[in-house]
């Protein structure tokens, strides 16, 4: 936002490189009370009180008018000066992104709609305007989980038609000049609904290669954890002890050999078994 000292934005007191950058440091430590953050504060205060510059004495006092479109135009330009020194000094706070965005948005929908309290800007105008700006807004958080969508060259276009034509129709124009605000004005909505259309592109390719990003992300996770339940149930195998398995193998031929007719007997039960068939074949000769 600005080239104050480290201490004075919370840092550790070291000073901006070359180029007026801080360390990272720095930007961690960066304080609530650092000049960006001081602008978008005055340009939200600024709108009570271009309101209330803008309708003083009926609304059509040309001199209150153009204090009126001096506090819009202060309004404006701190909008392009605290975001580019909020990045260039590495002074960014939550705060600031918070603020900064509404700060835009109040100045512009307060000159808006009390151009078209007046009179002096159709309604219809106010309209497109502040759904474009509201609807991209809500967009940003549908999204804001996946990705964020950065600014345009046409958005900043944009911006910059919308605050010239609003400012054109805060003073007290006539003749040519009362003309020519009314086509910057016509300018600025094409903008608005072309960009418009364009963040509506962009957010939908970002969900979409969010939610293609998470879908391949649980599915590398669930083969990692497929493979870790692999090499676990080796492991619980490999270290099982020896004596075990042997236990097992040694026990089934002890448990066939019953079976087999081959097992361990005796040596005294062949005895019995040849006697028995000796007296089967004296018992046949005799008869």
């Amino acid at each position: 936002m600005t080239g104050v000292p480290a201490s004075a934005a919370g840092g550790s007191g070291a000073k901006p490189v070359r180029g007026g950058k801080l360390g990272t440091a720095a930007v961690n430590q960066a304080s609530l009370w650092n000049i960006a953050n001081i602008l978008t504060m005055v340009r939200l205060l600024l709108v009570p009180g271009f309101v209330l510059l803008l309708f003083h004495n009926g609304g059509y006092d040309p001199a209150w008018r153009s204090f009126a479109w001096a506090a819009f135009a202060i309004a404006m330009i701190t909008d392009l000066f605290d975001g580019h020194l909020a990045r260039t000094y590495n002074l960014v706070t939550d705060f600031g992104k918070i603020a900064d965005p509404i700060a835009d948005k109040a100045i512009m929908g307060a000159a808006l709609v009390s151009l078209s309290i007046l009179g002096d800007l159709p309604w219809w105008i106010t309209g497109v305007i502040i759904a474009r700006e509201l609807g991209i807004t809500l967009m940003r958080f549908w999204v804001i989980r996946h990705a964020v969508i950065p600014a345009s060259r046409g958005g900043k276009l944009k911006t910059l038609a919308q605050g010239t034509a609003a400012g054109m129709y805060v003073l007290a124009l006539t003749g040519p000049l009362a003309t020519l605000r009314f086509w910057v004005m016509m300018v600025a909505v094409v903008l608005t609904v072309v960009t418009g259309l364009d963040y509506v592109r962009q957010a939908v390719v970002l969900r979409r290669q969010g939610l293609a990003a998470e879908r391949a992300a649980a599915a590398a996770r669930a083969a990692d954890a497929t493979e870790a339940l692999r090499a676990a149930a080796g492991s619980a195998v490999g270290a099982a002890p020896a004596g075990a398995v042997v236990a097992v193998t040694d026990a089934r031929p002890d448990a066939a050999e019953p079976r087999s007719g081959t097992a361990d007997i005796p040596a005294g039960a062949f005895d019995v078994r040849s006697g028995a068939a000796e007296a089967r074949g004296g018992a046949e000769a005799e008869r």
